[in-house]
């Protein structure tokens, strides 16, 4: 059973970060989830990306289904409904997409789930928008024009909520820049549980990286 949609959406705002991860491993996926989670980052967007990835974020959500259910599972790169409707059935409480489909929307609002696609332009986020979008993403964050995009679209549009995902690091600096656009949220994925992190199978260091990372945001927004 899906999560409420409004409290995924409140969450997804409150943490402010959204590690974006995938490995092919699930016990790897597991390890560096719990310590995103442990680390203040519960919701994250498993990336559809490689081979069998659904059956991958079938066994981990059905892992943290017991072993902690306070973990958020989210899933990124969808580009139709077919592919979104196996990974809501697998447990996913929101959807990420690179770009709109409205087909995937229209399964999402049907379900209760929250949906936010890649847009890169005033007018694709009023149509995410009509389509029922309520945080919009922006990819890639960087190569649509950043921070300075994002104070663009608020300007004659300020009802919306943008998570930029693509050109943010997490550093204070890039964080700063961000959120003092305006941004309600960010996607981050190797900036965030890096590769050396990985390699390393330090999953104390993904923790404390993800916990320096929320409560700078957190810092930084004031709250």
């Amino acid at each position: 059973m899906a999560r409420d949609r409004l409290k995924v959406l409140a969450a997804m705002m409150d943490q402010g970060v959204i590690p974006v991860f995938y490995h092919p491993d699930v016990e790897v996926c597991s390890k560096v989830i719990q310590a995103c989670a442990n680390g203040g980052a519960k919701c994250i967007e498993f990336t559809n990306r490689g081979d069998f990835a659904s059956h991958v974020f079938l066994e981990v959500t059905r892992h943290f289904a017991k072993a902690d259910p306070s973990v958020i599972m989210g899933v990124g790169s969808i580009v139709d409904a077919p592919t979104a409707g196996l990974y809501i059935a697998n447990g996913a409480n929101f959807v990420v997409g690179p770009m709109t489909n409205a087909e995937v929307a229209r399964l999402c609002n049907r379900r209760g789930i929250a949906y936010s696609p890649g847009c890169g332009s005033a007018t694709e986020i009023s149509e995410a928008q009509e389509l029922g979008v309520e945080i919009v993403k922006v990819f890639p964050g960087g190569s649509v024009g950043g921070p300075e995009f994002v104070k663009n679209i608020l300007g004659p549009m300020p009802w919306t909520k943008i998570m930029p995902t693509g050109g943010v690091e997490a550093t204070e600096e890039s964080l700063k820049a961000w959120f003092g656009a305006g941004i309600v949220a960010c996607g981050i994925g190797s900036n965030l549980v890096t590769k050396a992190l990985l390699d390393a199978q330090d999953y104390d260091g993904i923790e404390r990286r993800v916990r320096e990372t929320v409560q700078l945001i957190k810092k930084i927004k004031g709250t």
